[in-house]
């Protein structure tokens, strides 16, 4: 078993940070079928980690087609302990406007059901409290990269996650706004939710592109993309930042799956004695 425990899950472009070493690239199979890519061994600044493009290497997964089951259950096989997500989002405050990263601390499940979101079926009986779905200590050292590399942050806050792949009407941004929400996204349910079946310390750095389309300012693909240029190069500083820091200060967390598991030992499939095995690592 690998000594890594810590991994980042985000777009393309938040691996290509000056100094990284790729060292190699893991493919890994799962129960659940196969991660969006291989999983990419790195190393930045002498600490190792690994990195996963959420939506493949090319971006070929649509939100709703990201295999979220199997990129947690690989990341976990591989030791990962401390999983760091890192998401575009709009913002649905006044006070998030573009280029601000929200470190959010609870989510809202607006999907429509197309996505598996636990480990937990045919047979395998589990429950898991996703009631505090952000590791706060993991949370607080990301505010505090935030702050030492002098990025624009807010603390706190939900995210709200849709299916997409449409962006949201304005009456609909309405309404995510009444329920007091302060992102919304495509990506990071049933992401958290899988991360805390699996025993992980999990937190979001969502970096907001737009205001969704609530304010009077309407905002093409063209300009998001460049504010996710700026975005991403916000990321590497505060991930060139996090990942020594977290890697000195590795702390211990209460994993919720520990008494999660209903079925007895002895009514599991082989699989799901596997997945018992790697779950509860």
């Amino acid at each position: 078993m690998s000594k890594i425990k810590i991994a980042v899950i985000g777009g393309s472009g938040v691996y290509k940070i000056e100094g990284i070493e790729v060292v190699k690239e893991h493919l890994v199979t799962t129960p659940f079928g196969n991660p969006s890519s291989e999983i990419i061994e790195a190393k930045l600044n002498g600490v190792s980690f690994y990195f996963l493009p959420r939506h493949g290497k090319h971006h070929s997964f649509t939100p709703s087609d990201v295999n979220y089951r199997a990129n947690i259950f690989a990341l976990k096989e591989l030791g990962v302990e401390y999983l760091i997500s890192v998401s575009a989002v709009g913002s649905l405050k006044e006070e998030y406007p573009p280029t601000t990263f929200v470190i959010v601390d609870q989510f809202i499940d607006w999907t429509k059901g197309k996505r598996e979101r636990t480990f937990f079926n045919n047979g395998f009986v589990g429950h898991v409290s996703v009631a505090e779905p952000v590791e706060a200590q993991l949370q607080k050292m990301i505010l505090d990269s935030c702050r030492d590399v002098g990025v624009k942050h807010g603390t706190g806050g939900s995210y709200l996650c849709i299916e997409g792949p449409q962006f949201s009407s304005k009456a609909e941004s309405n309404i995510y706004r009444s329920f007091g929400a302060s992102v919304i996204g495509m990506t990071n349910v049933p992401e958290a939710y899988l991360a805390k079946e699996a025993g992980m310390a999990y937190a979001t750095i969502a970096m907001v592109t737009d205001y969704d389309c609530w304010k009077e300012e309407h905002c093409t693909l063209d300009e998001i993309m460049k504010v996710m240029a700026q975005n991403n190069q916000q990321a590497h500083a505060v991930l060139k930042n996090l990942i020594p820091k977290l890697n000195s200060n590795q702390f211990s967390f209460k994993k919720e799956n520990t008494f999660a598991i209903l079925s007895k030992p002895e009514k599991q499939t082989p699989e799901q004695s596997r997945m018992v095995e790697v779950l509860l690592r």
